[in-house]
């Protein structure tokens, strides 16, 4: 490789690194047609188009990359590995359950592989096998080094007849929708005796405290108490075995909801709330890939504005709210976001509205949990939790 295309190479990393994941791929792609014999070049491309879902085009660059590779030995167990990932990413969206039996052949060939085993297990929960996916679905604590807090053990199943008497932490691990969602166990957890714990996000931890049982609750960074058991929220659903049905299982203040009910009754039509846009969190390559297949632009719901008898609240907040301030128009859109400091603010405003329409962000699972009307913006591939081909969700 020649002086000005390493430095091409490492410009594209930085770019790469830095959230500017277009301009790296040009950047790839002009050295990869320059070297079209390069393997490493074709590899780092495909994996580059393969993270931000442009499927399709890095299997035919992985593909080159293999064929590259095949009389090196060396590399070519790592190229395949990598062409086997986008060929099984690829099959499940195309094919859906039939490429489930590919995804458990990749597990059997290598079981010690943490990226196989979480791959099976998002395609088992998209397909509703919820009890062989579990177990799968524990091995993604090998690929969460940035998670603030991890399991000692976490293939472990966790056995609730253990806990009667025991002090319980529960944990969040992802982000806000996420524990959301999966705060409905915590009163499962309460029900076997156990001291329970619950440790939330600082914005989730008012809300948080409206979960029946009056569980303890802390946020992120606060002192912790003693505890003998430390669980995830997420490895609950393998313990229990269930979804609990118990909807809402949160609370918003009821004087809260009355204020707003007396702001909103002034206001024409049915109240609706919007949510567009999700964190883009561009220093996660999982997290940001996901927000640029589930967040769009408030422009993109222009069709809404002609919709007779509706006024549209804003319950954006992020980096898509400042787009509330010049919405579609003929679209009556209020925006108040200003005084939703944390969740159980934003709970007490939706608890006023007739609906909430929202991608697939914290607030879709917050209406969800208090049992509000919601409509899911739900991204071409779908998120795993909302199985596939359903107008419904049985976590909702």
């Amino acid at each position: 490789m020649s002086d000005a295309d390493a430095i091409l190479q490492a410009h594209a990393a930085q770019l790469w690194d830095h959230g500017r994941r277009a301009e790296a791929i040009e950047v790839f792609a002009a050295l990869q047609a320059h070297q079209p014999d390069n393997i490493d070049l074709a590899l780092k491309l495909g994996i580059a188009l393969m993270q931000v879902g442009r499927m399709v085009d890095a299997v035919r660059m992985l593909e080159t990359a293999a064929g590259q590779a095949a009389t090196e030995a060396q590399r070519a167990h790592h190229v395949h590995d990598w062409l086997g990932r986008a060929l099984a990413t690829v099959r499940w969206h195309e094919h859906g359950p039939d490429a489930i039996a590919a995804l458990r052949d990749r597990v059997v060939a290598d079981p010690t592989d943490p990226a196989r085993h979480t791959a099976l297990a998002v395609a088992l929960l998209s397909c509703g096998q919820f009890d062989e996916a579990w177990p799968h679905y524990a091995w993604r604590w090998h690929r969460m080094p940035g998670a603030h807090r991890a399991p000692a053990e976490p293939l472990v199943r966790p056995n609730p007849a253990s806990w009667r008497g025991r002090r319980v932490l529960l944990f969040a691990e992802q982000g806000l929708g996420d524990t959301l969602q999966f705060m409905r166990y915590v009163p499962l957890v309460i029900a076997q005796g156990a001291e329970v714990t619950v440790e939330v996000y600082p914005p989730l931890h008012r809300i948080a405290q409206s979960l029946p049982g009056h569980p303890r609750v802390i946020a992120v960074g606060d002192t912790v108490p003693p505890h003998d058991i430390a669980i995830p929220l997420m490895h609950l659903p393998w313990a229990f075995a269930t979804i609990p049905a118990a909807v809402p299982y949160l609370q918003a203040d009821p004087s809260a909801i009355a204020a707003w009910r007396a702001r909103l009754n002034a206001l024409p039509g049915r109240k609706i709330g919007l949510v567009w846009s999700g964190d883009p969190r561009p220093d996660n390559a999982m997290a940001y890939r996901a927000d640029r297949r589930r967040s769009l632009a408030l422009a993109a719901l222009a069709p809404l504005a002609r919709v007779p008898g509706l006024t549209f609240v804003s319950l954006q907040k992020g980096t898509g709210a400042a787009q509330a301030a010049t919405p579609p128009a003929g679209m009556a859109l209020h925006d108040w976001t200003a005084e939703l400091h944390d969740f159980a603010d934003t709970a007490a405003l939706m608890a006023a509205l007739d609906l909430v329409i929202s991608a697939d962000t914290a607030p879709l699972h917050l209406a969800g949990a208090l049992g509000r009307p919601v409509w899911l913006l739900d991204r071409y591939d779908s998120c795993w939790r909302w199985l596939r081909e359903r107008s419904d969700s049985p976590w909702y």
